[in-house]
């Protein structure tokens, strides 16, 4: 900030990148968490499981949640979180990654 304060608030981004090495296990993994969460009702419950049985990266998103994160970080409480999956058909696993490629403005990859 220009004026010489500071913003109790903090960004933090993270770009992860998972491989999915068994389906059936995440799948089955995300079915029990949902299955497990009480205040999930049960048309939401239904919809969520159909969900995670037809995409590997929505049932990753079920286990995966930015708040276990950062609990433990001390001094800090979690105001706001959003996060979503989807997978990547052009990902190379073997390609060097570069950080000056993604402008984290927008959360996408910026153009080449």
């Amino acid at each position: 900030m220009s004026n010489g304060e500071t913003s109790r608030f903090v960004r933090l981004h993270v770009e992860l990148v998972m491989e999915v090495t068994d389906a059936e296990r995440l799948t089955g993994a995300a079915l029990e968490h949902i299955g497990g969460d009480p205040s999930l009702p049960d048309d939401q419950r239904k919809q969520a499981q159909d969900t995670v049985r037809e995409d590997p990266a929505e049932a990753l998103a079920h286990l995966v949640d930015p708040f276990d994160l950062v609990t433990a970080v001390p001094g800090t409480e979690l105001a706001h979180a959003s996060w979503s999956s989807e997978e990547m058909t052009d990902y190379d696993p073997d390609a060097e990654w570069d950080a000056a490629e993604w402008d984290l403005a927008d959360d996408t990859p910026a153009e080449a």
